[in-house]
């Protein structure tokens, strides 16, 4: 069984619960989203594996999950990202924000979400059980295609894609 550290607002632990329970009953909780780029400032996406429990099929970032508790957020990202996509690279943390949106399955995914940014072009060995595909598009490929087919990417995906582009614009040098 996997347990989720509860927060408040402000990112303190209040305490944790098993993941479907949270998922179920809407409650605040810990999470990472981590976005990959390649050197041509293509992202990376991933297609959900169908038998994921929520939104199995649809197209997000590079990877996501939440960290155990007690574990250090970057650590659990990394990790994360190994475990979903089969590689390792440098993470830098980019922002926080905190959503709430139903899912499929009666859940809601109600998030204190640490958001990763790292750069990536070699070799992507994605776990079949988490991962069904795999592409890289650029930001404004990706902007279109949620435009005109918004069913076909995460909830989470569509509410952090514009602060992304609202940090790198902010960000870039």
């Amino acid at each position: 069984m996997s347990y989720l550290v509860l927060v408040n607002e402000a990112d303190e632990p209040i305490g944790s619960m098993e993941k479907m329970e949270v998922h179920q009953k809407g409650f605040l909780h810990r999470a990472f989203s981590v976005f990959i780029f390649n050197r041509k400032g293509e992202m990376l996406l991933q297609q959900r594996a169908g038998n994921k429990y929520h939104s199995a099929g649809l197209w997000t970032n590079a990877g996501c999950s939440h960290p155990l508790e007690g574990e250090d957020v970057a650590i659990a990202a990394a990790k994360r990202l190994q475990e979903e996509m089969g590689f390792i690279t440098t993470l830098r943390k980019a922002f926080t924000f905190v959503y709430r949106s139903a899912v499929d399955n009666s859940l809601t995914e109600h998030e204190f979400d640490h958001v990763f940014i790292g750069e990536y072009d070699g070799t992507i060995a994605p776990d079949p059980r988490e991962v069904k595909d795999y592409c890289y598009m650029s930001m404004p490929s990706i902007r279109a295609a949620m435009e005109s087919h918004p069913q076909k990417y995460t909830s989470w995906f569509k509410i952090a894609f514009p602060k992304l582009e609202s940090y790198l614009a902010q960000n870039s040098a």
